[in-house]
């Protein structure tokens, strides 16, 4: 039976029910004796383990059946669930995931999985001791296996800092064999460095080496302005160290060794692949129902439809001007055609924002687990949609921030007892629409950030004066955490750092057009909002005057436009407000805030524009309105970048351009 055709269907369909694998397993941790999330995890474990047998994908099928096993055992209550056999059946759906990645890049999903099939089979024979053990061994050689690797993320703060002049260094330390307090040392070690610059990574996890189990030698990735011989004598200061060895640490090479050896290993499953399999993948290949396009066709696509968004606005224009009928006919089906083009363009690069949000609860469960600590996740607007250019971008800084909420916010349950919280912390993740952006807020109720121990670190640094510091805002303070190799740190840790990671956080942020806020309150928590374009290029707008301009206010962010007398207007902590609908919302004169001259006529009347962000409204008086309109949203270059409250401009149908406002900068 050939099977290639369904090839598509099965890898989309695999990836959805080990989503739901990955999500009950949490759920199921939480409530070990809920019979129905167990029914739920075996349909899915079920009909994979069906769908892979169907394909000939054996691997698959054999591991799935074994993991079905252990799921029929907890449904009959042969096995009880606790922390060691939910670390199992996660290894063991990361080993399903791990083998359909490799069947979607043309392989076979082949993989050896020994170790997790007897660590299996030991849970269906109930035995627990043998299991714990095992468990832990697992994590420990698992972590070691990460450890030997730097992640995208890790390269990018590397490339930051050897673009800012500093040096990477690899460090590897030797203790001497009668070396007694072997975790007291590496803590003098890391104390000293830290003095130095900044430590980005260390082999084995600091976790590890504080519970001392490493040999005599450990790794460091470190980033300095010192030389190397500075930092050399430096470690050697440290009594009982028996050898250091300071190597720069280059990017290049390391990513050029890390493309050699995925190239060698290609190889040699070519070489070992036969004539017949290798037409059964082109067949494959030929036989595919989608289709991969690169972002930057879609970038040219697009652009090429702006253009002819501007010439409809224009031929709209002629139509109604020259009032010829069939033109007119003509030009509206032709706005039909290509609203409907429009749709498509839009949505083939617009993808749901879960996709970042998924892989964070397992992720805070793991380094909860590892830092002692009882943390939770609320996530909120998974479904908000942003532009996939946006969402590849905006992954990594994410984690960063989770990771920097749970190391640096959440304090450990006792400590959060004594101060009269509930044990268990929690980190709110957030995404939501406001006009023409996306706001992702991530909060927690840790500790907040200490204002005084920020401002001293920061007069310290020399990254402002005693003079600056006196007029700085408390936000303003905050934002001070993101300033290159800050850090507020006390002890050593790999899980996160406020400092050169939360600049490069911000850089990438920033790149991609957007800006994150930083608000706290001690021992309450704090709250980063990273606010986002959609980069939706073409948007539906309403027009405005003011006078004799024209101004475009997108849609998306309008609640309702109303027309009030001018007697409606109160005042409340010196700024004009109206009640509308029974709320208080101020005003934003658009006239003052623009410059625009007016006359000396007071119109007795006032068109008001309501506008919205989150749960906060504005109300904005414009002179006149013109009406809906389609238009595209054009850069206005390097120059005006900071033009307040303007996002850009628009060209119109009978060519004048309008600017299009911002509404987000004038809520207050």
């Amino acid at each position: 039976m050939d099977t290639t055709e369904y090839l598509g269907v099965f890898i989309d369909e695999s990836n959805e029910h080990l989503e739901v694998l990955y999500n009950q397993l949490l759920v199921l941790e939480k409530k070990p004796q809920d019979k129905s999330i167990v029914e739920e995890i075996f349909r899915a474990a079920h009909t994979l383990k069906g769908m892979s047998a169907t394909m000939g994908y054996n691997d698959l099928a054999n591991l799935t059946h074994k993991l079905e096993n252990v799921f029929d055992a907890i449904k009959e209550g042969n096995v009880v669930v606790n922390a060691e056999v939910i670390d199992i059946l996660f290894d063991a759906v990361d080993h399903l995931n791990a083998m359909v990645e490799h069947i979607s890049t043309g392989g076979d999903g082949s993989r050896n999985v020994e170790q997790i099939v007897d660590q299996l089979k030991r849970i269906e024979t109930d035995e627990a001791v043998t299991i714990s053990s095992t468990s832990k061994t697992s994590t420990i050689e698992k972590k070691k296996q990460y450890l030997q690797e730097v992640d995208e993320f890790e390269l990018t703060i590397l490339k930051e800092s050897a673009d800012r002049g500093y040096t990477n260094f690899e460090i590897t330390v030797t203790l001497r064999e009668d070396c007694l307090l072997k975790g007291a040392r590496v803590f003098m070690v890391f104390e000293v460095l830290e003095k130095m610059g900044e430590i980005i990574k260390s082999e084995p996890s600091v976790n590890q080496l504080e519970e001392e189990e490493f040999d005599q030698s450990f790794t460091v990735l470190f980033i300095s302005e010192h030389s190397k011989a500075y930092i050399a004598s430096s470690i050697n200061k440290v009594s009982e160290i028996e050898k250091v060895d300071v190597c720069p640490f280059s990017v290049t090479a390391y990513e050029e060794n890390l493309e050699k050896s995925k190239e060698l290993r290609n190889q040699e499953k070519e070489t070992t692949k036969d004539i017949t399999d290798g037409t059964k993948n082109q067949t494959k290949t030929a036989t595919h129902k989608t289709v991969r396009v690169n972002i930057e066709r879609l970038d040219i696509l697009m652009n090429l439809f702006e253009e002819l968004v501007v010439d409809r606005g224009r031929l709209e224009q002629l139509a109604v001007d020259l009032e010829h009928a069939d033109l007119q006919e003509t030009v509206e089906h032709m706005s039909r055609v290509s609203n409907d083009l429009q749709n498509i363009i839009l949505t083939m690069r617009m993808v749901p924002i879960e996709q970042v949000f998924n892989r964070f609860p397992r992720m805070i469960r793991q380094l909860a687990r590892d830092l002692q600590k009882d943390v939770d996740i609320e996530i909120i607007g998974a479904e908000t949609e942003l532009d996939r250019t946006v969402i590849d971008e905006i992954g990594d800084p994410l984690v960063h921030l989770i990771r920097n909420a749970i190391d640096h916010g959440i304090e450990k349950p006792e400590e959060r007892l004594t101060k009269g919280k509930q044990e268990k912390g929690t980190i709110k993740l957030e995404a939501y629409h406001s006009g023409n952006h996306v706001f992702i807020e991530i909060k927690d109720d840790g500790v907040g950030i200490n204002k005084e121990k920020v401002l001293s670190k920061a007069l310290k640094k020399g990254i402002i004066t005693e003079n600056q510091a006196e007029l700085l805002t408390d936000q303003q303070v905050f934002e001070l955490i993101m300033a290159s190799g800050f850090s507020t740190a006390d002890t050593v840790s790999d899980i996160s750092g406020r400092g050169v990671g939360l600049d490069v956080v911000k850089n990438t942020i920033e790149s991609l057009g957007g800006r994150i806020q930083i608000d706290a309150k001690q021992n309450q928590g704090s709250t980063f909002s990273i606010q986002l374009p959609l980069t939706l290029s073409i948007i539906s707008v309403l027009l405005i005057e003011l006078q004799q301009e024209k101004y475009a206010i997108p849609l998306s962010s309008i609640i309702e436009t109303a027309i009030i007398h001018r007697d409606d207007i109160m005042h409340a902590h010196n700024t004009k407000v109206i009640d509308f609908r029974g709320k208080v919302v101020p005003l934003s004169f658009l006239n003052d805030i623009f410059e625009v001259p007016t006359t000396d006529e007071e119109d007795p009347y006032l068109s008001v524009v309501i506008v919205k962000k989150g749960e906060k409204l504005t109300g904005l008086i414009v002179d006149s309105f013109i009406g809906q309109q389609e238009v595209v949203l054009k850069s206005l270059g390097n120059y005006l970048s900071n033009t307040f409250a303007i996002s850009g401009a628009t060209i119109l149908g009978d060519g004048e351009v309008a600017l299009i406002i911002d509404s987000n900068s004038l809520i207050k």
